[in-house]
């Protein structure tokens, strides 16, 4: 059974194999181009001026690759399950092949459990490789942006994406066997994978209890704001500054961490929204309207803003649970197709 699987398979196997040989060569370089120009300028720079400017060149060079390996990787398991699961059954049986292959000495269960088991170690091995060149490549770029929460890295690093490729394989391979025709078995497991991909970024912040904290506004947190806004009814800035306006920040960052909270009121230590006053608006003037200057004045007001958040430590948690997710669900297609295909009409 495993001789015949492989010469059923070889045709794709040896094409999977040679793309990843070629985007291996890819990262290798990329990998290497990537430590070399962190290391040079990066870790090299000394004024703080050309460290922020280093910083920008750095990400402004490797952003776009990574992106794009990235986005690579995550359609990767959408592949696997269109073109390696879907067919798999479905073939035989619109061929006509499976009266033969049916009728031996094998059973239908034992025939489909061996090409689960070893198309399922090629999508390992196929998809692991890339993870692990692509993670060791991006690693000192991820490690200078800090968001290794976000959704096109996270989906795109480490175990993740060995979840996703055993998942859409068997996925593919179930509707195969319940619908019977090729194209439709396709269609339906690329869109319903789509799917999955799609939902699990709303799923993952919920996957653990966030954390709380309210953050003071100083010279050190408010630069790491996007924005800092003030919400009135008046039309310009210097406008709501004088009828008291709501001070709110917009998306904060925090090294490390998965920030949950997107727009957030500032609060006076009472927990009271924050007005501008007098001794606000003088923090606002033009004369201090960069954030870190802003942010020190304002710290003599004594106000913060509440975040929740996932802490950094918390990154190989939900890695480790994403991944047993969609192991656990893989495993439930497999023993629902052991059990269907027995039933299955010839």
């Amino acid at each position: 059974m495993i001789w015949l699987t492989w010469r059923q398979f070889r045709t794709q196997a040896l094409i999977a194999l040679g793309a990843l040989a070629v985007l291996a060569i890819y990262l290798v370089f990329l990998g290497l181009s990537i430590r070399d120009d962190y290391d040079a300028h990066i870790v090299g720079c000394q004024a703080l001026n050309a460290c922020a400017t280093a910083k920008d060149a750095f990400e402004s060079d490797y952003k776009a690759q990574l992106t794009l390996v990235g986005a690579l990787l995550i359609v990767v398991p959408a592949v696997l399950g269109t073109f390696w699961g879907a067919p798999l059954v479905t073939r035989e049986l619109e061929s006509g092949t499976h009266r033969l292959v049916w009728n031996q000495s094998v059973t239908r269960a034992r025939w489909l459990a061996v090409k689960l088991a070893v198309i399922t170690v090629a999508a390992l091995i196929l998809t692991g490789v890339f993870s692990a060149l692509l993670t060791w490549a991006a690693r000192p770029f991820d490690r200078l942006q800090g968001t290794r929460f976000t959704p096109l890295v996270f989906d795109a690093r480490n175990l993740v994406p060995l979840g996703y490729a055993v998942f859409a394989f068997v996925l593919g391979t179930t509707i195969g066997l319940l619908i019977r025709r090729t194209l439709p078995a396709m269609a339906v497991t690329l869109v319903l994978f789509a799917v999955v991909q799609v939902v699990m970024p709303y799923v993952r912040p919920h996957m653990l209890p966030a954390k709380e904290a309210a953050v003071a506004v100083n010279g050190t947190t408010l630069p790491r704001v996007s924005s800092f806004i003030l919400d009135g009814d008046a039309g310009g800035p210097d406008e709501r500054v004088a009828t008291g306006a709501t001070l709110r920040i917009e998306d904060y960052r925090m090294p490390g961490a998965w920030v949950l909270t997107g727009s957030t009121k500032i609060r006076t230590a009472d927990g009271k929204p924050a007005i501008t006053g007098p001794e606000v608006q003088s923090c606002l003037e033009p004369a201090k309207s960069g954030l870190a200057e802003s942010g020190e004045c304002l710290a003599a007001q004594n106000l913060h803003f509440d975040v929740k958040y996932q802490p950094a430590g918390r990154y190989w948690t939900f890695q480790w649970a994403e991944t047993a997710i969609f192991l656990g669900g893989a495993l439930l297609l497999a023993g629902f197709a052991l059990w269907r295909i027995p039933r299955n009409l010839t």
